[in-house]
């Protein structure tokens, strides 16, 4: 019988490196809702969420068309709706203005649902991430949200730039890697301003195979 405490085709060396699970506290500095046609938000007390995301907002839906950050389906395509909610940083949103030369960026310029702060490199939280809500909500990590030419031609006429072509030709360069998170309701209810969060960051190892 083959030995079941050996490896099996490679040394253990050659095994990614686990970094392990951690917790982390946060704290939401701010909600705010898009309850039109538009992406921009504005800001409320509290959100109501279900299944299919906020109730009335822009970004609801249990499913969502695909676009250019789906390359590999056709345009419009019907798909699950991973990003539901909306999440920034406060310290994120000022280094983008401070790239922009800009004096501040607000969330709701960029659509945003949550302003959680406490967690450092929020944009950088894996997906997988879980984000437990005081109040009984749970959401779901998904991904970093890319920055794109349509909110930043929104913060280029929000800031009131001159060249607003410039601006939002900017934005995706200044804000890579800043823009913050989506995610999905895993567990509705109502998430309230200067509510405690505990952010579950799960075990993450780079795949290299």
């Amino acid at each position: 019988m083959r030995d079941l405490t050996l490896p099996f085709d490679r040394p253990l060396d050659a095994d990614p490196e686990i970094v392990p699970a951690r917790k982390l506290s946060a704290r939401v500095a701010g909600v705010f809702v898009a309850a039109g046609s538009h992406f921009e938000t504005r800001a409320v007390d509290a959100l109501d969420l279900g299944f299919n995301g906020i109730a009335g907002d822009f970004h609801t839906g249990a499913t969502r068309r695909s676009g250019g950050r789906e390359p590999w389906y056709p345009r419009g395509t019907e798909i699950r709706n991973e990003r539901q909610i909306s999440i920034v940083a406060p310290d994120e949103l000022e280094r983008i203005a401070r790239n922009m030369g800009i004096r501040e960026i607000r969330p709701e310029w960029l659509g945003a649902n949550l302003l959680l702060d406490g967690v450092p490199l929020l944009s950088f939280l894996p997906a997988g991430t879980m984000l437990f809500f005081r109040g009984g909500v749970t959401l779901k990590v998904d991904a970093q949200n890319g920055p794109c030419r349509v909110a930043g031609a929104l913060v280029a006429e929000r800031a009131r730039l001159d060249d607003r072509e410039a601006g939002a030709l900017m934005f995706p360069k200044a804000a890579k890697r800043l823009r913050g998170l989506v995610a999905w309701v895993e567990k509705p209810g109502r998430i309230a301003s200067g509510e405690d969060v505990s952010v579950r960051v799960p075990e993450q190892w780079i795949y290299r195979a």
